[in-house]
């Protein structure tokens, strides 16, 4: 998928999401708001009966205002203008809630006038909820002689549980988020795999024309028929086509040894092999072949002996040194450090090149990644080396990490548990 699409993707997504979200916003909130006004007319017209049955009770005339009181958003008064018995309000409170649905915790409370505070309060379980939320002491009001208090402590839990539709709703459009941010996720990660892949291929390409355009010259010369009245060029170039097709092989090798040990195919032949000897190898090879740099090395390591396969061993310590070259300036600086840490080697391989990003490292031991310097892959290779590296070294039961200063320089450090 191009660049152009995914973003007009991301862009529509995210509009229609942002649409989604808002007009869910405005809706719930209009459902509550309709709820809670629902809720207030059902409790008013509930308290308003209580208060009729205590006129009638005690045979003394309605007033001509209500006699109800909101103080609160989940706190009611109501003027009685007589004494109050408590079992028969709590009666009457149980039957005026239940017969208009109102089936939620409430707290009442009965003020005494003469003693001027609160004399009586209970709380009330109908659904036999928990009795969270319900105050200690009712607040007092001022302005009459004979009231009662209602609380409702759960009144909100009690309105969102009569929008369940709405709740519903709402856990479906969070579903939706969350698929939608996996589906961006999958789509990104593709789209980088496939550039990656695009990249690989033509350094692949890159790698294989060049010995493969050496050795079709090569062969070229050799088809002449005067060649042979010509020894030692005969041999130069038959020597060009050997060191060619050696190189194509190990080229070819390195791929289907990464893929082999990916799909757990590889035999490995894990023996003791001593570090010290595998680093002195490679540094006399890269010191004939890499004249440019220096190469030191510091065996701290008492013990060197670890269980390992000695060939791919031997190509995780190429492969490291091979990097470092590669990433550095004209002229190189590797040093190779062995110490000994509770039973375990520990190999590093630091250079003083360009460095990497830390955005760069957490992505290095990737399959096919390459570093970039500058907007360009100007350095040859697969972007399977340190992939390979990695993948070796945990066959090993070890770990690696990278430490690396952009214009400082990197270092590789491997940790390996000694042979017994």
């Amino acid at each position: 998928m191009r660049g152009k699409n995914i973003r007009l993707l991301i862009i529509l997504g995210a509009l229609s999401l942002i649409g989604f979200s808002a007009a869910q916003i405005y809706w719930v909130r209009a459902a509550f708001n309709q709820e809670q006004d629902h809720f207030h007319r059902q409790v008013n017209a509930a308290l308003n009966q209580v208060a009729t049955e205590f006129y009638r009770y005690n045979n003394i005339s309605s007033p001509s205002t209500s006699p109800i009181r909101q103080l609160a958003g989940n706190y009611y008064v109501v003027m009685v203008n007589s004494p109050i018995d408590a079992n028969l309000l709590k009666n009457l409170l149980t039957k005026a809630f239940e017969k208009r649905d109102i089936i939620t915790d409430f707290e009442y409370g009965i003020y005494n006038c003469d003693t001027e505070c609160m004399v009586f309060d209970e709380f009330v379980s109908p659904a036999a909820m928990p009795t969270l939320g319900a105050l200690d002491n009712l607040p007092y009001w001022n302005e009459t002689n004979y009231y009662f208090g209602v609380y409702f402590p759960s009144k909100k839990s009690y309105l969102l549980n009569r929008m369940e539709i709405w709740m519903f709703t709402t856990l479906v459009l969070l579903v939706v988020f969350l698929f939608f941010g996996y589906a961006l996720f999958v789509i990104l990660k593709q789209k980088r795999l496939s550039e990656i892949q695009k990249d690989f291929i033509s350094n692949m390409t890159h790698e294989f024309k060049t010995p493969i355009s050496t050795i079709a010259v090569a062969s070229e010369v050799l088809q002449q028929p005067k060649i042979v009245e010509e020894p030692e060029r005969l041999l130069n170039y038959a020597t060009i086509i050997s060191k060619e097709n050696k190189r194509l092989k190990g080229q070819v090798e390195r791929v289907l040894q990464l893929a082999s040990l990916e799909n757990d195919a590889l035999e490995l032949d894990n023996t003791k092999v001593s570090v010290h000897s595998i680093i002195a190898e490679a540094v006399a090879q890269f010191s004939i072949s890499h004249t440019q740099g220096k190469i030191g090395s510091i065996p701290n390591a008492k013990n060197d002996v670890i269980i390992a396969d000695k060939h791919h061993f031997m190509n995780m310590v190429y492969n490291l040194i091979d990097n470092a070259i590669k990433y550095s300036n004209n002229s190189y600086n590797i040093t190779i450090k062995t110490t000994n840490q509770n039973n375990q080697l520990i190999l590093s391989i630091a250079d003083e090149g360009i460095g990497i990003s830390e955005a760069d490292c957490k992505l290095i031991f990737d399959k096919f990644y390459r570093v970039s310097t500058g907007n360009l892959h100007n350095v040859k290779g697969f972007g399977i080396g340190l992939s390979y590296v990695n993948l070796m070294v945990k066959e090993f039961g070890g770990k690696i990490k990278v430490e690396s200063k952009i214009g400082v320089g990197t270092t590789f450090i491997i940790r390996l548990k000694n042979a017994e």
